[in-house]
């Protein structure tokens, strides 16, 4: 009996999955199975390698191998990352023992173990590449009950079903098709997201990943997932290619993957592939889909492919807001509604351009808000089922109508198509502070945070919820913590100026306060300078009033100006302009039952009216 019979057995377990897909490789580990001579193991053992590499040279490198190396063919699938770095391993340690077979008295008959053990590696992952269930019933009620308790720790139901889809590498020559690799990636995960029974990380947070190299276990532990997607895509003319793997993180073993090929003559020909690995994903996890969500996963939104296209690259423009980039987007949704007038994606799009608009200032809320709202209206006309319709009808609602419970109706419609939509539950969770429900609201406010841990938006959101519950030195810590990864992002500093403010450290809320204004308002000649001179109150007092000015000739946020009288403790000038902020239906105004204003205002009967103008309690 030779001494790697144990590993003879676990390749014969191997040997049934592939017996009717891939009679190739079954003949040579027939072969090899049958045989108790060293060399000869050797030779079948490396025969076998290399069918499998023969096959990955055509299938990801896309030529033929005639007469190339095995190790050449090898490094070149790890330096295009074609394969995972556990199996080049292995193949590279299977290919140069396996070159002893020739060579009888050259080698240890040891050796033949680590050959087989490689080779077992490389065909469970093969098979998994293939789309080939392993299935192996076990021989006996021992061998049964061991298995039962191995499944009982590996079984995925085990672990949480949370998982992160991670930027999709663009293998395309031309670095323009970025933007459809991405539109595909963010529709796979879009399917994944719709799934109430699995916790999907956001694509904001999972960007954060694009180009990184650290090890899936690592990424995973930042995430707070069980599991990640990697893919890869190129897309050449009309032709299209996608490779897909889902790994469990722990391990960074591969569960399931799979490459498609396919020419792309319609738009079905994307949305088939990008449906079928949502649903294996699923599958794979063990997650329950409802007949609901399937119906809204295989839902075909579009048939129009040059509109679908144009629809990705506005899109992709929206990652990185500047007002430039809002004008080229916008440009890109109207291309697509020119081409399908029934595109309703691509009318949710320019609305989220005006939202934008709005809430950055750019444009006037007067302007703004009745254009975001005729494409929204038109967005839910053509096509009620997208979450982001919902969620741009709860936006319009919210901050620019004030319509509390038509907001919060479309919230919930939109999480009931999208439970993992991290920004829905996150302005949810501010709608339901406002409304005076802080219990629900941080419910809401925890689930966002989970699902877009490392989005920095989402963690502006969570950190402001705080200055509602006085948890004062939790915002400073979460702004401080943005700030030292990125000091330029001097949005956090309103919020931390106020939460230092009511703790009494005005010199801290000084500092805070100069940075946010000085960069929001680069074009003004500042009076922060004379605060050793003039003190806290009266710089504050005076740099509201250079405010004042300033918006006689260009929009200035009315809150922007509100929050410096507040930090003066000027009752009249905030009021004044609080109502002002009411008039021009400034988006932040309906926070102004939170302390910060409580603590200034709350006996005075202009605060009170308006308070009942807004239909807002108040936080004492």
């Amino acid at each position: 009996m030779p001494i790697w019979t144990a590993e003879i057995e676990e390749l014969e377990k191997l040997n049934e999955p592939i017996s009717s897909c891939l009679p190739e490789l079954e003949k040579e580990l027939g072969q090899l199975l049958k045989t108790e001579d060293e060399n000869v193991a050797m030779l079948y053992s490396r025969r076998c390698l290399e069918i499998i590499v023969t096959d990955l040279c055509e299938t990801e490198l896309k030529r033929a191998r005639k007469t190339e190396p095995l190790k050449g063919i090898i490094d070149k699938l790890h330096k295009e990352e074609k394969v995972p770095s556990y199996i080049i391993t292995s193949m590279h340690g299977l290919n140069a023992l396996s070159t002893y077979g020739a060579h009888p008295k050259d080698f240890d008959p040891e050796q033949v173990k680590p050959t087989l053990n490689n080779l077992a590696i490389i065909m469970k992952w093969y098979l998994r590449y293939r789309g080939i269930e392993i299935t192996v019933p076990p021989s006996s009620p021992e061998e049964k009950a061991e298995t039962v308790e191995k499944r009982d720790l590996t079984d995925p139901a085990r672990l949480e079903k949370s998982i992160a889809v991670l930027p999709f590498i663009n293998d395309s020559p031309d670095q323009e098709n970025t933007y459809f690799i991405n539109g595909v990636m963010e529709e796979i995960l879009n399917n994944l997201q719709r799934i109430k029974d699995l916790r999907v990380i956001s694509r904001t947070s999972a960007e954060q990943y694009r180009g990184q190299k650290k090890p899936i276990s690592e990424i995973a532990e930042e995430l707070g997932v069980s599991y990640v997607v990697e893919g890869s895509g190129q897309k050449y003319g009309n032709a299209f290619r996608l490779r897909t793997q889902l790994i469990r993180a722990d391990r960074e073993a591969h569960l399931w993957g799979q490459s498609y090929q396919k020419k792309i003559n319609v738009i079905e020909d994307i949305f088939s592939i990008q449906i079928q690995i949502a649903e294996s994903i699923a599958a794979e996890l063990k997650a329950i889909i409802t007949p609901e969500e399937k119906k809204l996963i295989e839902k075909s939104t579009i048939t129009n492919l040059e509109a679908y296209e144009a629809y990705l690259k506005g899109k992709f423009y929206l990652q990185n807001v500047n007002q430039n980039n809002l004008e080229i987007a916008q440009k890109h949704f109207e291309l697509a509604i020119e081409k399908d007038p029934g595109y309703a994606h691509a009318y949710t799009g320019i609305g989220y351009v005006w939202l934008i608009r709005q809430q950055a200032g750019f444009t006037i809320p007067e302007e703004a808000g009745p254009k975001a709202m005729e494409s929204i209206t038109k967005a839910v006309e053509l096509d009620s089922t997208i979450a982001e319709v919902h969620y741009m009808l709860a936006l319009i609602n919210y901050l620019g109508l004030w319509d509390w419970k038509t907001s919060e109706s479309e919230f919930q419609k939109a999480l009931s198509i999208n439970p993992n939509h991290a920004e829905a539950h996150g302005l949810y969770a501010q709608l339901l502070y406002i409304l005076g429900r802080p219990k629900e609201a941080i419910e809401h406010a925890e689930i966002s945070f989970k699902l877009d841990p490392l989005n920095q938006l989402v963690k502006m959101w969570y950190g402001f919820n705080f200055l509602y519950e006085k948890r004062y030195d939790e915002i400073i810590s979460i702004y401080r913590g943005v700030l030292e990864m990125d000091p330029t992002n001097f949005q956090f500093y309103s919020g931390i100026n106020e939460a230092y403010h009511l703790k009494g450290k005005y010199e801290e809320a000084m500092e805070a306060t100069k940075l946010y204004y000085m960069n929001l308002y680069q074009d003004i000649d500042h009076v922060f300078y004379l605060y050793p001179k003039l003190g806290y109150p009266d710089v504050m007092n005076l740099e509201g009033d250079l405010l004042v000015k300033q918006s006689e000739k260009k929009y200035i946020i009315p809150a922007d100006i509100v929050l410096l009288y507040v930090l003066a403790g000027n009752k009249e000038k905030t009021q004044d302009w609080l109502e002002k902020g009411y008039e021009l239906r400034d988006p932040l105004t309906p926070y102004i039952g939170r302390p910060f204003f409580t603590g200034l205002l709350l006996n005075e009967p202009r605060y009170q009216e308006l308070l009942k103008k807004l239909n807002i309690p108040y936080y004492d």
